[in-house]
């Protein structure tokens, strides 16, 4: 059962596609705070997360700004990620919850254990850490961006 809106955003730190360690904690707070779109995708290299990544790629401002930033996780390695993020010019930061495997999906309430990965799960999250809006799909369905843009119009 994923988190619900209105409670605070479990704390992760996890490995970007780069290796630099990044902290949902890192963009909350008085200085340099922002609004974080976090999103899990089952795996890199597939249709319709290449699809989905590849959308957010396109309007990236509206989801990567002085106000917002952009997070996508999968329980891929951090070395398939660099190589997915390189093939589709990714800029932001893809995420790797591979070891321990699946930890933050499950804290956040979208690991499947039958498939070892995480569903499609989106959680916008507020500079104070607090979820504002969510939305989980199953593994086949693509989300609509449009639905993040009012969530982060909302706030």
């Amino acid at each position: 059962m994923a988190i619900e809106v209105g409670t605070q955003a479990p704390d992760f730190e996890l490995k970007d596609n780069h290796g630099r360690t990044v902290r949902l904690s890192d963009f909350q707070g008085a200085d340099g705070a922002k609004n974080v779109v976090l999103l899990f995708y089952p795996f890199a290299f597939t249709g319709v997360c290449t699809g989905e990544l590849c959308a957010l790629r396109d309007e990236l401002p509206r989801f990567e700004n002085a106000d917002t930033q952009l997070l996508a996780v999968s329980n891929d390695s951090i070395h398939t990620l660099r190589v997915f993020a390189e093939q589709e010019g990714l800029e932001y930061p893809l995420l790797s919850d591979f070891w321990p495997h699946g930890e933050t999906s499950r804290a956040y309430g979208v690991f499947d254990e039958e498939k070892g990965c995480a569903v499609r799960g989106t959680f916008v999250i507020d500079k104070q850490g607090v979820v504002r809006w969510s939305v989980v799909n199953g593994l086949p369905d693509a989300r609509d961006l449009n639905d993040y843009i009012k969530a982060l119009d909302s706030i």
